[in-house]
């Protein structure tokens, strides 16, 4: 069993275990359990009752949050005319082809998203090895492969997250900052349940929320109530 610290425990004497919070009272714990001795991120956790070995049941995408992540993302594109000129102007940190290509394969890794139009996407193919296993690769599902390389760039700086549930059914996704104001928390976390909600199965079998949680990064858990979401 792993061993926490004093400043968990005592962030955890805060949460009762046997209670299940509605979404503005879990808000405002997740702030109060932040003891990180910087801007702590809060993210949430879904267990869903999916089956990802079913094609009709993975689940994933993208959403730009009302009020952002409170991070500035470094995006790279992979484009070439006029697609890299439009991904310059939207704001992206770097633009190229097979450049690009080349210095990632060199080591060069500085960057939290990457976008590429379509027919790039034989050339990105070559860093499936490098980008597979960060979760950087491209995906039409999420937006990130595209030709209008310019919304793309201005939904990620704006503060787009993606979702995508993993081999356990499970879904976890940033919302926001510990500083960020408990409402603006609580309007992150109802458009990522809007979205999660709507991408439901209709395979999908009994309840389809099993739990969710919040918590601040090194914090503890903070369960809501499932089935107040639905």
């Amino acid at each position: 069993m792993a061993k926490h610290g004093k400043k968990y425990l005592e962030a955890a004497k805060k949460v009762d275990p046997t209670k299940l919070y509605s979404v503005n009272e879990a808000m405002e714990l997740v702030k109060e359990t932040s003891y990180a001795g910087f801007d702590a991120t809060i993210e949430v956790a879904y267990n869903l009752s999916v089956d990802p070995k079913q094609a009709d049941q993975q689940i994933r995408g993208s959403l730009v949050l009302p009020n952002g992540t409170g991070k500035t993302q470094k995006v790279v594109v992979f484009a070439e005319g006029p697609q890299a000129d439009a991904a310059k102007v939207a704001g992206a940190d770097e633009v190229g082809s097979d450049d690009l290509v080349e210095k990632v394969q060199n080591g060069y890794l500085d960057f939290d998203v990457v976008v590429a139009t379509p027919m790039m996407m034989a050339k990105v193919g070559r860093l499936g090895r490098i980008l597979g296993p960060k979760g950087l690769m491209p995906n039409p599902k999420t937006g990130t492969v595209t030709m209008d390389v310019e919304k793309a760039v201005k939904n990620v700086k704006a503060g787009q997250v993606e979702y995508r549930v993993d081999k356990q059914g499970l879904i976890h996704a940033p919302i926001g900052k510990a500083s960020f104001e408990t409402e603006k928390l609580a309007e992150n976390f109802d458009a990522l349940r809007d979205v999660i909600l709507r991408a439901r199965p209709a395979s999908a079998k009994g309840q389809y929320i099993k739990s969710v949680a919040v918590s601040a990064t090194f914090g503890p858990g903070i369960h809501l109530d499932p089935l107040n979401l639905v």
